[in-house]
C-alpha cells in the first residue's frame, strides 16, 4: 500500500516518501525470504533445507538487514537536512542525490556482506544436522559446523562496524541535532509540529535496533535460545508489519491520502 501511495500521489513526491518506498520495498522483500519457509518449518513441525539453501538465505537475510539499516540512517540525514537546515533542504536533496543514497545502501548492503558468505561458503559441518531456529540466522547455524567458530566470529563483528554499528551511531548524532533545534523553537506549537515530522521514524528506528540489538548481544545458547527465537520473530514479522501503520497513522499527509482514497471510493 504505501510503494503503491507514493507512487501514484503526487503529494507524496518528496524525499522522506521516496525512503519510505525504499524502506517498504526492503521490508517486503526481507518477509518474502524468511516468512514463507518459517511457515512451512511451523505447519510440518520441522523441515529440511539444503546446506546452500541454508547459506543463501542467511546471506540474504543479513544484506537485506544492513541494507535497511543504511536506508534508516538516510532517512535520519534526511529528517536532520528538513529539520535543522530547511532552507538548504531542497537544494542538497534532490532526485539525484536521493537516487545515489538509495543505490549505496542497496549495494553497500549486499557487497559487504559478500564477506560472510565467502567465509560461511568455507565452513564445513559434522555431527548434528538440525537448527534449532525457524529459519538460518547465523548464530544457530554456527552451532553446526566444525570449523575454527572464533574466526568467523571476530569476522562477523569486524563487518558489523560499518553495516550496523557506524550507522546506528550517525542516527544518534543526526536526531542529537534534531532535538537541540526543536528545543531551540520558541513555541510550544511549533515545537510539536516540528516533532511529528520525525516522530514516526524515530519509533521505528527505536522499534529495530533495539530488537536487533537484543538478538545479537544475547548469547545464543541454552535456555537463551527460545528467548532469541521470540526476538527474532518480533524483529521479522512484527517491526515490519507494524511499520507502515505507524507511517500512516501518525503522518497527517499519508493520512490524508488514505482517507480521500476511501472518500472516493465511497462515492463510486
Amino acid at each position: 500500500m504505501v510503494i503503491v501511495l507514493v507512487s501514484i500521489k503526487s503529494q507524496l513526491h518528496s524525499p522522506m516518501y521516496f525512503f519510505l518506498q525504499q524502506l517498504s520495498f526492503v521490508e517486503f522483500t526481507f518477509l518474502t525470504v524468511v516468512v514463507p519457509n518459517m511457515l512451512r518449518v511451523i505447519w510440518l513441525e520441522g523441515a529440511t533445507i539444503s546446506v546452500s539453501g541454508c547459506i543463501a538465505q542467511a546471506y540474504v537475510y543479513c544484506a537485506l538487514g544492513c541494507t535497511e539499516c543504511h536506508l534508516l540512517t538516510v532517512m535520519s540525514y534526511d529528517r536532520y537536512l528538513a529539520i535543522c537546515q530547511p532552507l538548504h533542504y531542497s537544494t542538497i536533496m534532490d532526485t539525484r542525490i536521493q537516487n545515489f543514497l538509495v543505490i549505496y545502501c542497496w549495494v553497500f548492503g549486499f557487497l559487504l556482506t559478500q564477506i560472510t558468505l565467502n567465509f560461511l561458503c568455507q565452513l564445513y559441518f559434522c555431527g548434528s544436522n538440525i537448527i534449532n531456529h525457524f529459519f538460518c540466522d547465523l548464530a544457530p547455524f554456527l552451532q553446526l559446523t566444525c570449523s575454527h567458530k572464533i574466526d568467523f566470529q571476530l569476522m562477523i563483528l569486524i563487518v558489523a562496524i560499518p553495516l550496523m554499528v557506524i550507522p546506528f551511531i550517525l542516527v544518534l548524532i543526526s536526531y542529537s541535532y534534531v532535538f537541540i533545534t526543536i528545543i531551540g523553537i520558541s513555541s510550544a506549537k511549533g515545537r510539536k509540529k516540528t516533532f511529528s515530522t520525525c516522530s514516526s521514524h524515530l519509533t521505528v528506528v527505536t522499534m529495530y535496533y533495539g530488537t536487533l540489538i537484543t538478538i545479537y548481544m544475547v548469547p545464543a545458547n541454552g535456555d537463551t535460545l527460545t528467548v532469541n527465537k521470540l526476538i527474532a520473530f518480533l524483529y521479522i514479522v512484527v517491526t515490519p508489519l507494524f511499520n507502515p501503520i505507524i507511517y500512516c497513522l501518525r503522518n497527517q499527509e499519508m493520512r490524508a491520502v488514505m482517507e480521500k482514497l476511501i472518500i472516493v471510493k465511497d462515492t463510486q
